[in-house]
């Protein structure tokens, strides 16, 4: 008896070895304990391959076009502003600051592509630097939406005490504009410190050392750059539409469609973006829905990220005044006649004589 338990476990990992290494090689093994043991039910690599592909070619075109709008638009915006120095009232230092956020974004997005096609090679500092300006401008561009929104709310609803602060609205939009930033400098504080190129030299936000940060973060930007503003400005222009409906001209169809683009734009680029992030923070294992989820996230964020080209266009130019510099702009720059210029205004002047002060600050 007692031999049979010294050369038992000898024979049964001899019968084993036989049984794998014979030419009827079979998927069922046993185990140390003569069960059969399922591999199926063991994890094996997941093949991103086409993931890596899709993004390779897909990630680099739509980031070089946001870029090329986004840099025309936004330029085109702080150009007029400074020129004309149309800084008289808070939505105008807003949009100032916005185009400048969403300028700084744009100038990163090269990066970026560089990113997805080659190794990092850049070193660290343009790697910290990269998250650090997406996080930057990503706050500091929602936080001013969010401004944009209180702001005409004010002016819209309660017209009277705004125009009685009008002479004190810029210093105002100086401070809201500065802390604002402030703010932005200090939620990107975590890509500052923990952004780091890994040994595969790729450039990554967070290490697998710090998922749970990298959760937390998530969780937060989600709170605080889509959530938040997305309240404020439903009660804002939920308020304003209230007001336009009390009013009795026809311009006000004209600031009911600026209002239900502004929203409907806001929530397009957004809120896929945000339910695909918070879906990733979900720890999975099923390789089908994690590349599934890969793909989302690729395309939700190219979604996201077309907001800093789509602002100048639907803050800025849609306003008759902004418009009206624009084209003088333009003229001055040689790129348009003095005919049309004339032509453009006075059409525009004639169709809109009657604007008063609540819609053109509702359209800058």
């Amino acid at each position: 008896m007692n031999s049979f338990l010294a050369f038992g476990p000898i024979l049964l990992m001899w019968s084993c070895h036989f049984k794998v290494s014979g030419s009827n090689v079979t998927e069922d093994i046993l185990d140390d304990y003569g069960a059969t043991v399922d591999y199926d039910k063991y994890i094996s690599p997941c093949d991103k391959d086409g993931n890596r592909n899709f993004r390779s070619w897909f990630l680099p075109s739509i980031y070089s076009l946001i870029c090329c709008l986004a840099i025309l638009g936004n330029f085109l915006v702080i150009l007029t502003y400074l020129y004309f120095q149309r800084l008289k009232t808070m939505t105008d230092m807003f949009l100032l600051n916005l185009a400048m956020a969403d300028l700084l974004f744009a100038l990163s997005l090269p990066f970026w592509a560089a990113s997805v096609i080659t190794k990092w090679n850049l070193g660290l500092v343009p790697c910290k630097a990269m998250f650090a300006i997406y996080k930057i401008s990503f706050f500091s561009g929602m936080f001013l939406l969010t401004c944009i929104s209180v702001d005409r709310y004010f002016s819209i609803t309660k017209a009277v005490s705004a125009h009685r602060c009008r002479s004190s609205a810029a210093y105002y939009g100086r401070i809201a504009s500065v802390a604002t930033w402030a703010i932005a400098v200090v939620f990107s504080l975590p890509e500052i410190i923990y952004s780091n190129v890994s040994a595969n030299q790729t450039c990554e936000p967070y290490s697998k050392e710090h998922e749970n940060l990298r959760f937390s973060m998530q969780i937060s930007q989600m709170v605080l750059g889509f959530v938040l503003p997305a309240l404020v400005m439903i009660f804002c222009y939920s308020c304003i539409i209230k007001t336009l409906e009390q009013a009795r001209n026809f311009e006000k169809n004209k600031a009911l469609k600026v209002i239900f683009a502004v929203v409907v734009v806001f929530v397009v680029t957004q809120l896929p973006y945000n339910v695909v992030m918070g879906l990733s923070t979900q720890n999975t294992t099923v390789c089908d829905y994690d590349n599934s989820l890969l793909y989302a996230m690729d395309v939700s964020r190219s979604v996201a990220f077309l907001r800093c080209c789509v602002n100048p266009f639907l803050y800025a130019f849609i306003g008759v005044k902004f418009r009206n510099d624009l084209l003088k702009l333009m003229k001055d720059l040689g790129c348009l006649s003095q005919r049309y210029v004339i032509y453009s205004y006075g059409k525009r002047k004639s169709s809109a004589g009657f604007e008063t002060e609540t819609t053109t600050s509702f359209s800058p």
